[in-house]
């Protein structure tokens, strides 16, 4: 064979062995890229919504508070003539 194909085919088959090569590493990038770009919104999510049950099971501890001690002060008044 003639040396220049010989060098030709070489050469064509280490440029697409690099586009491969590249194109795994872009791929395994993006995946890795989606991957925490989701884990972000997520924990930014759940963040949020913990922030909210806390405080709804606070404003409710608060409320049960204030109508034991609103009960107790009505007691108190029925006790005492």
């Amino acid at each position: 064979m003639n040396a220049a194909r010989i060098h030709d085919k070489h050469k064509l088959k280490s440029f697409w062995e690099q586009k491969i090569v590249q194109h795994g590493e872009q791929m395994d990038e993006e995946d890795s890229r989606m991957r925490s770009s989701a884990l972000a919104r997520l924990r930014e999510q759940w963040s949020v919504r913990l922030d909210q049950r806390n405080q709804h099971q606070r404003s409710f501890f608060e409320e049960r508070v204030r109508r034991a001690q609103k009960a107790q002060q009505s007691f108190r008044n029925l006790k005492s003539p």
